[in-house]
């Protein structure tokens, strides 16, 4: 008999599971709130009695993160490759702020979307995460370095709104009362793009941060670096930003990687400017990563304020992202991609 995945259903869904067990129904929110501490196996739930813990492990499972290596900076960030229950491998990053401690997740095994400035696109993809193991990467990395997470960024491998429905069940999750209780405003939702889950998510009404990653100021270098563009162009990715914004009451976050030559010149943040004009917006620029194989170069810091000053002067707000981690290498897909070629532990 395969067994459920009980870290991946609601409260609900557990009570409702139970009771047709005959089971009492209290006992669903005692288990529920120690999945979500982040226990690995039924065994740990000591206030459960050892037939109830037999029983749970017979029927159901809690899907395993472990940690397999990590890297920890000068600054502090923690670079996790982490090692799930089929064998594969995925990478979170886990940052200390002045406000706390915020943790980039990642919700597939690889990804589809091939952005060329990418590490992860390079690896290819292999499958989508579930919620339990999204949230088993917030929760693994609490318990190794022995501190409370109070933000959530799904910015690490795979693309978001290619796995809508497992990352809807993760915020619900997520932001539980009786599990991690993380609310909304503290969690951010990177997409490169995909325009009609963008107008799904805009009709809930969350109150999650949605972060673009938007890179050009129009379609053909656009096009060139992400080819997702070629599906959804500038123009109709703006238009469903501008209903997100409407519909929510968010102010959405523009990422943009500074490429030296590519998308970085006056002109690019002259047209930038006009695009973004009347919308609740803050630009992101990101010193673009040394992923090898890509040929790409990071702007020069004159290129960099020039480039905040022209937003600024257009009226869009604009700051260069403080770069975490470079000496680990923090960019996701990197990491596990020196794992899939041989280096193993070493990286």
């Amino acid at each position: 008999m395969e067994k459920t995945d009980i870290k991946s259903m609601t409260l609900d869904e557990i009570e409702k599971h139970f009771q047709s067990d005959g089971l009492q129904k209290f006992r669903a929110k005692q288990v529920f709130r120690w999945i979500h501490r982040g226990v690995g196996s039924f065994e740990e739930m000591t206030d459960l009695s050892k037939a109830l813990r037999i029983q749970l492990a017979q029927q159901y499972v809690i899907p395993p993160v472990k940690v397999l290596q990590k890297r920890v900076s000068r600054d502090g960030t923690i670079k996790y490759l982490f090692r799930l229950g089929d064998g594969e491998c995925i990478e979170s990053v886990l940052m200390c702020y002045h406000h706390g401690y915020s943790i980039c997740i990642s919700t597939q095994v690889g990804c589809k979307m091939n952005c060329s400035f990418c590490a992860t696109g390079q690896s290819g993809f292999s499958r989508n995460l579930c919620p339990a193991e999204m949230l088993g990467q917030i929760q693994t990395a609490q318990v190794d370095a022995g501190v409370r997470v109070s933000n959530v960024v799904l910015m690490g491998m795979g693309e978001p709104l290619d796995n809508y429905e497992n990352v809807l069940r993760f915020l619900e999750l997520v932001s539980h009362p009786e599990g991690m209780n993380i609310g909304m405003r503290h969690i951010s939702l990177s997409t490169c793009g995909i325009v009609d889950r963008i107008y799904e998510l805009a009709d809930r009404k969350l109150q999650l941060t949605l972060s673009v990653s938007l890179h050009a100021p129009n379609d053909e270098i656009r096009s060139r670096t992400m080819p997702v563009n070629r599906r959804w162009n500038v123009a109709q990715l703006l238009k469903a930003c501008r209903y997100y914004a409407k519909q929510t009451g968010r102010r959405i976050s523009f990422e943009y990687a500074m490429i030296g030559g590519v998308n970085d010149m006056e002109w690019c943040a002259r047209e930038l400017s006009r695009s973004l004009r009347g919308m609740p917006a803050h630009v992101n620029l990101i010193p673009v990563n040394d992923v090898t194989g890509t040929g790409y170069q990071k702007s020069s810091g004159e290129a960099l304020k020039r480039f905040v000053d022209v937003l600024e002067s257009g009226g869009c707000t604009a700051t260069v992202r403080r770069t975490l981690g470079s000496d680990i290498e923090a960019s996701c897909g990197q990491l596990r991609g020196k794992y899939k070629g041989g280096n193993g532990y070493e990286g």
